[in-house]
């Protein structure tokens, strides 16, 4: 995470690493004398981030209708870790898999740096940005979007936010699906919320980068992921729990995204580099078999939890799919760890042939059922 150039920043950051600031100060001041080495191993481990107690994240879940081979891979993969990880196929808005039913389904949590996605489809539609224009963030430091989308720059969105300013950033949230259900008769989903203005502290910069002020819900960033994934169609995301609804499964659009014409390839590249080098280095397995996604990582103040988010897709083979990982917790959650979630997911799928093993040819993409109104003007 980058130094922050304004102050508001600057408290988010000292807040969230105030553990190892604390704990080297520590350090600072115990003499280097064997007499005092057990005060000072003390210190240091002070400075490790505690994993939380371990849970059972599947209590509760219906697993009626999902695909069993992707659920145990989640299941295996998130382990005993506070959080919940939905699958779904980008293709039709199908979600296959939902693990922690209870948390996937509440009304959202602060999406962190995922809400970057937005912030850069905003950017590049509304011109006020190309993919290839640096910005300078510092004096010796620059980013382009595709670099700042895959080290997570902070500055580099704050700056983005203060240039769309908020009615611009709000209309392209809500068009991707944020503050609404992003399921159809999902029961017990619950909507996220989007913020009445910028942060009164922070401004701009803290909703562009942060996304201070939205709750997100992890059904939300499904469907954004999936509607990135498949070139921009936003699908009401569908949960059939029997085989006869899986049988009669109809996809339903919800709306064709309004973006530039390149917004999304622009975009993806940004997302590609976050798992070849950038800040979601852990999900990537197997460059034959490439990835693309978003970590996030911050404080939700209003649950006092550690976030760790990853929004991601693969492209590989014929089964596409939308991998998202909500971590809650300790200091010990982050984006990066949501990721390892994540790649150990599609690990574990690809180590079964699971995107290669069903050769057959996809139907056509279906035509628009219903269309549903969008985006405040």
């Amino acid at each position: 995470m980058k130094a922050y150039w304004f102050a508001p920043l600057v408290l988010v950051g000292l807040f969230q690493n105030a553990g190892p600031v604390v704990a080297q100060a520590t350090r600072a001041r115990v003499p280097l004398s064997t007499s005092k080495s057990p005060a000072r191993k003390s210190a240091i481990r002070k400075s490790v981030a505690r994993k939380g107690p371990p849970v059972d994240p599947t209590v509760g879940d219906n697993v009626d209708g999902d695909d069993l081979t992707i659920r145990r891979a989640a299941v295996a993969a998130l382990g005993t870790m506070n959080g919940s990880v939905v699958v779904a196929d980008p293709a039709n808005g199908r979600i296959l898999t939902m693990v922690n039913q209870n948390l996937g389904l509440k009304s959202g949590f602060t999406p962190c740096s995922t809400i970057k996605l937005v912030t850069s489809l905003a950017a590049l539609t509304e011109r006020v940005v190309e993919r290839d224009t640096f910005i300078h963030t510092s004096r010796y430091v620059s980013f382009n979007l595709t670099t700042a989308i895959a080290h997570s720059d902070n500055q580099y969105f704050s700056i983005l936010g203060s240039r769309l300013g908020f009615e611009r950033v709000m209309h392209y949230a809500q068009m991707l699906g944020l503050g609404e259900k992003a399921g159809l008769d999902i029961p017990g989903e619950q909507a996220g919320m989007v913020p009445e203005g910028p942060p009164k502290a922070g401004g701009m910069g803290l909703l562009t980068a942060f996304g201070e002020g939205f709750l997100m819900t992890p059904l939300e960033l499904t469907a954004l992921l999936s509607s990135i994934a498949n070139g921009g169609t936003l699908y009401y995301l569908q949960y059939p729990r029997t085989q006869a609804e899986i049988d009669d499964f109809v996809p339903k659009i919800k709306r064709q995204l309004e973006l530039a014409p390149n917004g999304i390839s622009d975009l993806r590249e940004g997302m590609r580099g976050a798992v070849d080098y950038g800040t979601a280095k852990r999900a990537n397995y197997d460059p034959a078999e490439p990835i693309l996604g978003k970590t996030g990582t911050c404080t939700d103040f209003r649950v006092s939890s550690h976030m760790g988010w990853f929004g991601s897709y693969n492209e590989v083979g014929r089964h596409k799919l939308v991998v998202v990982v909500m971590l809650t917790g300790t200091r010990a959650v982050n984006g990066p760890v949501a990721a390892g979630v994540a790649g150990n997911i599609y690990r574990n799928l690809s180590e079964q042939r699971y995107f290669t093993a069903d050769a057959s040819p996809r139907k056509d993409m279906p035509q628009i059922i219903t269309t549903y109104p969008c985006c405040r003007q």
